[in-house]
């Protein structure tokens, strides 16, 4: 045969497929997913059994654990030493096990994720408790299979004479399978094991009132009845594990927050650090110190606070930010019949009970037979210690020892066994003391086999055997519940005024986008003068708003979006600094513009809505309360139309009018409360009907008759009209005129469109862009008085090609 014709072809999906399968077979079967029936990884059981064979038990002294290593690697686990020495470490810790299996004497590691010694310094043996694990097992309990190299034989199971998977819980990640069950109290495991071997179609809620939920070895509170129901009867659920803690004061009315128990799984060392950064990085204002007071007395995590600091609020952002407060994901996965499945807790009850029938069933028909040996034993002696002359007399006739038991057995009806014993029985047996003794122990045999086939033949009997022992094994090992049980989760509020001191500020943003919160003490140290502000040349300040850091600044843009910006989250420069460009602020679009910025105190006013207008003449009216976010991302503010953007986003509260101006000219007044409250996504209706030329340049709530109207050409002509002049209509009409151009080859013009139209009461200053980037200015009672379909006069000197773009009041 030649080289070529020793292969086959195959296709790489399937070889692939089938190797990944083996491999993933023997990952979850023998590596990452425990059994259902004593709760433990191949690793850990092999650990277990390693230390019983050697006699590593709680009885001897310590034993090095690189021995124990040694033993398990070379016997049963050719994995490597690393993984059997941290089964073992694992199995020894106290914060990770519920009741350790592992007895350590030295550097086991600590709850600071602190590694364990080298194996070579460490010594261990097994915990009492262990004990239970493989009380029995020389008994036929469990199958054996052989080892890797088929020289030793290992146990496929344990006897586990208590339900180890739940007390101590497990957790592993496999090849498509994770498990992860909490540790759980001994006392209400065996409680409900009882109840469900007296009753076993018990309901899950009677169980639920013997199992409160899970108990952590690090205590802390556990939050969530719905999740320990919902994991309990799917295998799946969420709780949340909250620390202990404690508020106390101090001398010179301080305050200081004691952490004495902490989430199960959590490294002290990181929550420790993760504290002190929060008060390193001020993310809170009030954190004086952070201290790991921890020894031999137990935990003790200190947070020191400020004077006048509220300690709840501080508490409550601690729960929220840090691994203070924790979730915990129940994933109740295991090993049942060779195969990964997710139970519930009465299933895994159920499943624990069966091993305990079949182990305990096992070990009855051993000591049954070994009781039967003895008793046909006894038996023989008794029936020859009543004919002993004769039997002495056949022995003594006899030429040698076979010849002697043969005789035995033809001449007086012994079995091989009982010939054997009258063989090696001991002259000193012959006393009368010994005839009595030996009477005595075969009635105790016989009592003995009766006990033990009557529990073989009742399975009342049986259970009774295993609740006789669960129950002494809860006598010796039970301990009180570590972990509190709440059933609500309490919601956590933290206040804004925790993490941020309140102080009154100025925001700047400029028309070019920069943007930047100025101190008071620095606005007054420049001057205090609003116009001053730093910016970069050719550029100007748009809006200034004295706020505090409380408050929330809610920016809108022209495609309708808008970015809810906490004040205290603008970077902070001095008056004279440029600031930062906004795009490092908040995540706006290159293409987009901020058309309005407002300031927010509260979202609580039922009354406030914010108003929106758009170029073509939408107008929408929607609750303020609705644009309450904490999203940093954009949020649709209003749905704008192809080829149409938002003009003006403005407060109102419905009580004033809105009077909208076209560039061509045209204008309309209608009542707010004619725009009925709208959802936030809505595009809105139409406010005023547009020639399809036209567009909006300007809008502004009115109200009464006072005051008079400003409008400005792109060109700097203007006049201003009598509010009087410009009468209510209902919404949506064409409007009136309130600007005439003029036009004609021989007429001077007075521009082509308007720029921007202002209310005003009494006077103030218009700042008009030009097209240059030059900033007029104007103040509104120079302007002419004039009637409202009047042609206006020059009232800005602009150079030849300049005109102007923008009009706006600081």
């Amino acid at each position: 045969m030649s080289v070529s014709e020793q292969f086959k072809p195959a296709f790489l999906e399937d070889v692939v497929g089938d190797r990944f399968g083996r491999y993933s077979k023997y990952i979850i079967q023998d590596r990452a997913i425990p059994d259902i029936r004593d709760g433990l990884k191949p690793v850990q059981r092999r650990i277990l059994y390693a230390m019983y064979e050697s006699g590593n038990t709680p009885d001897k002294p310590y034993r090095k654990s690189a021995k124990t290593v040694g033993d398990v690697m070379g016997n049963y686990h050719p994995h490597g030493d690393s993984s059997i020495y941290d089964g073992m470490v694992r199995m020894a810790q106290p914060w990770k096990m519920g009741h350790v299996l592992v007895d350590g004497h030295g550097n086991w590691g600590s709850m600071d994720d602190d590694p364990a010694a080298a194996m070579r310094y460490t010594e261990a043996r097994l915990s009492p408790i262990a004990m239970e694990l493989l009380r029995d097992i020389e008994k036929d309990t469990v199958l054996f299979r052989p080892n890797f190299d088929n020289t030793e034989e290992e146990p496929a199971v344990l006897p586990a004479r208590f339900p180890n998977l739940l007390v101590n819980g497990s957790s592993g990640i496999s090849s498509g399978f994770a498990t992860e069950i909490p540790t759980h109290n001994l006392r209400e495991i065996i409680d409900a094991c009882v109840a469900l071997i007296d009753k076993p179609n018990i309901e899950l809620d009677d169980i639920l009132n013997i199992v409160q939920g899970p108990d952590f070895p690090t205590g802390g509170i556990i939050m969530g009845e719905e999740g320990i129901r919902e994991a309990y009867r799917t295998g799946k659920g969420r709780i949340y594990i909250r620390s202990k803690t404690e508020i106390e004061d101090m001398r010179g009315g301080r305050q200081q927050i004691v952490i004495t128990e902490i989430p199960y799984q959590v490294v002290k060392s990181r929550l420790v650090t993760a504290m002190e950064n929060i008060r390193l990085e001020k993310k809170v204002d009030g954190l004086a110190e952070v201290r790991d007071e921890s020894g031999r007395e137990g935990l003790r995590i200190v947070v020191e606070l400020k004077k006048e600091a509220d300690a709840q609020g501080i508490l409550n952002y601690l729960f929220k930010k840090t691994d203070l407060q924790t979730a915990y994901n129940f994933n109740m996965v295991s090993i049942v019949n060779k195969t990964p499945m997710q139970l519930g807790l009465m299933p895994m009850l159920t499943a624990y009970i069966n091993h305990q029938k079949e182990v305990v069933t096992a070990r009855t028909q051993y000591d049954l037979k070994k009781a039967e040996d003895r008793g046909h034993v006894l038996e023989g002696l008794v029936k020859a210690l009543d004919i002993l002359d004769d039997v002495i007399a056949t022995i003594k006739a006899s030429n040698n020892r076979q010849d002697a038991q043969q005789n035995l057995v033809d001449k007086f009806g012994f079995s091989e066994r009982q010939a054997d014993a009258i063989l090696t029985l001991q002259l000193y047996r012959l006393t009368n003391l010994e005839l009595s003794s030996l009477d005595k122990e075969l009635n105790e045999i016989r009592k003995k086999i009766a006990e033990l086939q009557a529990i073989l033949a009742s399975e009342r009997k049986l259970l009774s055997v295993i609740k006789k022992e669960l129950t002494d094994i809860r006598q010796r090992f039970g301990i009180d519940r570590r972990s509190a049980v709440q059933g609500e989760i309490e919601e956590i509020k933290v206040n804004l005024e925790v993490m941020v001191n309140a102080e009154d500020v100025i925001v700047t943003v400029s028309n070019d986008g920069y943007v930047k919160r100025t101190s008071l003490l620095s606005f007054t140290r420049s001057g205090g003068e609003l116009h001053s502000s730093g910016v970069k040349e050719g550029d100007h300040i748009r809006h200034v708003f004295e706020v505090n850091t409380l408050d929330k600044l809610l920016i809108f843009t022209q495609k309708g979006q808008y970015f809810s910006l906490p004040v205290h989250l603008v970077p902070e420069f001095k008056w004279k600094d440029n600031g930062t460009a906004i795009v490092n602020v908040i995540s706006i679009a290159k293409e987009d513009q901020i058309v309005a910025v407002i300031p927010v105190k509260s979202f609580d006013d039922e009354a406030l809505s914010l108003m929106f207008v758009s170029r073509r003449g939408q107008v929408k009216r929607t609750l303020l309360k609705e644009y309450e976010t904490n999203r940093s991302a954009a949020v649709v503010a209003c749905k704008v139309s192809d080829g149409d953007e938002l003009l003006q986003v403005m407060l109102s509260d419905a009580a004033q009018e809105l009077l909208l101006i076209t560039k061509l000219g045209m204008s309309i007044r209608f009542h707010e409360s004619e725009i009925n409250p709208m959802g936030r996504a809505a595009s809105g209706v139409r406010g005023i009907q547009l020639r399809e030329e036209d567009e909006l340049a300007a809008v502004m709530r009115v109200s009464g008759d006072e005051g008079e109207v400003t409008v400005i050409t792109d060109i700097g002509w203007g006049k201003r009209s009598l509010l009087l002049d410009y009468q209510l209509q209902g919404r949506g009409g064409k409007g009136m005129q309130t600007f005439e151009f003029k036009e004609g080859k021989r007429v001077k013009p007075n521009g082509s469109k308007l720029i921007g139209a202002f209310y005003s009461k009494e006077a103030y200053s218009i700042i008009l862009l030009s097209s240059t980037h030059a900033a007029h200015q104007l103040i509104t009672e120079h302007a002419p008085l004039m009637d409202r379909k009047s042609i206006g006069k020059s009232l800005v000197s602009l150079e030849k090609e300049e005109y102007l773009v923008k009009a706006y009041v600081l």
